[in-house]
């Protein structure tokens, strides 16, 4: 991978004179423009659910020539879903809060929300929608993810709970307060299942072990860095 859909270079993509640039949601535009300076076959990707997620990865295998190899992937990303959203089954539904970008304050997309159903909670707010830290602290999660887009695992939890307000919410008095790798849970693709395992560690750590990209804020006695 030359660069995402954030951080492209025209130079940078023509240099390796591909036959074929893929880029995905979140886009920034000055990213976009490089991509499409570069002069190469662009397929631009916009899902927003994970049905959409499937069918992009069967149109991508299908253009490489390797559609046998895409409807398998679908298969195993569906059957983890599925086994994780077993597991979790049977456990009380905590309140997720999940954002995908500080300033604005924006909730995750609509697959993550699946995702936290999935793994056992309920998705506060409207996913891919912009909210103020106000409106979070009176819908009063149980639990608080940030997974920002292009930070890694980078995001500082302390800070943005005490700049907002929150340290009377039922997530932070929990220490429920998590960062995910940021393409566990923004990049629509297979490493959506390593963000579900993250999901489902942070959501039902009583269920679940402590997974890879998973850092809970500081001061929590079973937190760990993340791995």
């Amino acid at each position: 991978m030359v660069a995402d859909s954030w951080t492209a270079s025209a130079s940078e993509i023509t240099a390796t004179r591909p036959d074929l640039v893929v880029a995905s949601v979140p886009y920034q535009e000055k990213a976009v423009a490089e991509i499409l300076k570069s002069g190469g076959r662009f397929l631009g990707l916009a899902p927003r659910s994970l049905a959409d997620i499937y069918t992009d990865i069967a149109a991508l295998a299908g253009v490489v020539g390797v559609a046998d190899r895409g409807e398998i992937l679908i298969a195993e990303m569906r059957a983890e879903i599925q086994s994780i959203r077993r597991r979790a089954q049977t456990n009380k539904r905590p309140r997720v809060f999940c954002e995908e970008w500080g300033k604005p304050l924006i909730a995750s997309q609509p697959w993550v929300a699946e995702l936290v159903e999935a793994a056992g909670g309920d998705f506060v707010g409207q996913p891919g929608e912009q909210i103020v830290a106000e409106t979070v602290l009176e819908k009063n999660p149980d639990v608080l993810i940030a997974a920002w887009c292009g930070a890694g695992d980078r995001v500082p939890l302390e800070k943005i709970v005490r700049d907002r307000g929150w340290s009377q919410m039922r997530a932070v008095q929990a220490k429920r307060v998590y960062c995910i790798r940021d393409e566990y849970l923004n990049t629509p693709a297979p490493t959506l299942i390593a963000g579900l395992h993250a999901l489902a560690a942070a959501i039902h750590p009583e269920s679940f072990p402590q997974a890879a990209g998973l850092r809970c804020i500081a001061g929590h006695a079973g937190s760990s860095a993340a791995v």
